[in-house]
């Protein structure tokens, strides 16, 4: 049992907490921890809570959002990291954290460690394969250029291009490093790839920055911008840091540069060569058609020479194939003699021809007729026949029906006479009387 002398001085749970928050903010309020960052959670508030660990412990850390936004790198799992910060308690939780207040990278060799699994996995895929790469335009009418718009690095390339051959340029400026940096990129190459972009469209892309430490450079390895770049459609060219630097993004660009300036020199060609190419490929165009005019003169008179030596004795055969076409041609008057003779022949055998058809068709006419003339009615008259008419003019063909006293027309061969049918009228049957109705019946 405790003695309770000694309990009079007992502190409360939370008496001890603040005491030990007390004592551990004041002990440890500047200090400087390095290990690998791991866990990395981004709040919805903007803050950013993750574990710094080594072999053998591991340590809470919180970076709140204002500070992070101040930060040159986007904390990342794997990522060794010196921060300066403060420790702190959580008196609710028992807990100790470390209050980040910079952070910077840690120990090359462990961001180039995680650089080269980075550029393996994404080359897997097939961002880096060179088949997908696009040709650059050899003149570009409009160059977009992603890059900080103050330093040295947008006067270099706009000079150089000034140098070499006049261009429009439409500037996109952008944190070329830092938190801004990675979504002022990807905001730029899609802003210059957009459907409804408002000015004319770049024909080529460059994306550039001074050099740099591998620190300074990072956000060009980030896998966001990796993927943006990629997706473009507009041809992009990287030119990233100086000639030993090699980022991320110079694997999957169209063209890598090694420094801003040679992007600029790569993307158009220097105008007093252009030009003294255009002139050479005149005057070898000019020397060309010059040639061929003058083989093309010289075989027409080659092929006219020899006309000319061939000429007489050209003549002279066609001269002697015309007098012997003329001989076996005949005057005009002699066809048309010959002609106007077979007419004349042909004439006279038509002229026969037509009096002998003429003769057979009289004969066989006047054959017909009298055939014709043999079957005539009035012959038959002739021979003592008549035709007897009643007096509407009908035929009578039946002695029944020539009645006693009718008028009658008889037709002769030479003429017709009047007559009367002679007889006697046929008596008309008296009508029977009927019986008296007085006389009584003799049944």
């Amino acid at each position: 049992m405790i003695p309770q002398e000694e309990t009079q001085d007992a502190l409360s749970v939370s008496e001890l907490s603040f005491r030990l928050k007390g004592l551990v903010e004041t002990q440890f309020s500047h200090v400087f921890v390095r290990g690998e960052i791991s866990g990395a959670k981004a709040h919805s508030s903007g803050h950013l809570y993750f574990a710094l660990k080594d072999a053998q412990s591991v340590l809470d850390c919180v970076c709140w959002r204002g500070t992070l936004s101040r930060q040159d790198i986007a904390p990342q799992d794997g990522m060794e990291v010196l921060i300066h910060g403060k420790l702190t308690t959580y008196p609710g939780r028992s807990k100790y954290q470390l209050v980040v207040e910079s952070l910077s990278l840690s120990g090359e060799g462990t961001l180039l460690k995680l650089l080269e699994e980075r550029r393996r996995r994404l080359a897997a895929e097939g961002l880096f394969d060179e088949s997908r790469k696009r040709p650059l335009p050899l003149l570009p009418q409009t160059i977009g250029l992603i890059t900080s718009p103050t330093g040295a690095v947008i006067q270099d390339i706009l000079h150089r291009l000034e140098d070499r051959c006049p261009r429009n340029v439409l500037v996109w400026g952008v944190a070329v490093q830092g938190e801004r940096a990675v979504p002022d990129i990807i905001r730029a190459l899609e802003g210059f790839n957009a459907q409804d972009f408002p000015l004319p469209r770049p024909d080529v892309l460059i994306v550039a920055r001074g050099g740099g430490s591998l620190e300074d450079l990072w956000a060009f390895n980030d896998e966001d911008l990796v993927r943006a770049v990629a997706a473009s459609r507009i041809p992009v060219i990287s030119g990233v840091g100086h000639e030993p630097d090699v980022t991320l993004i110079d694997y999957v660009a169209d063209w890598r540069a090694p420094t801003p300036t040679a992007a600029a020199e790569r993307v158009v060609p220097v105008k007093r060569d252009l030009l003294g190419a255009l002139d050479v490929h005149m005057k070898r165009l000019e020397a060309g058609l010059a040639r061929l005019t003058r083989e093309t003169e010289q075989r027409f008179d080659e092929r006219a020479e020899r006309f000319l030596r061939l000429g007489p004795a050209t003549l002279e055969r066609l001269e002697t194939t015309l007098t012997q076409l003329g001989k076996r041609l005949k005057r005009p008057e002699d066809i048309l003699a010959q002609s106007e003779l077979r007419l004349e022949g042909q004439g006279v055998r038509l002229g026969h021809a037509a009096l002998r058809l003429l003769s057979d068709r009289g004969a066989r006419l006047e054959a017909l007729s009298g055939l014709l003339a043999s079957y005539s009615y009035t012959h038959v008259l002739a021979r003592g026949f008549s035709i007897t008419r009643d007096a509407s003019g009908r035929v009578i063909k039946s002695a029944a029906k020539a009645t006693p006293g009718m008028n009658v027309t008889l037709t002769f061969h030479d003429g017709t006479k009047d007559a009367v049918i002679a007889g006697r009228a046929p008596k008309k049957a008296k009508a029977l009387k009927e019986p008296s109705s007085a006389q009584q019946s003799l049944f």
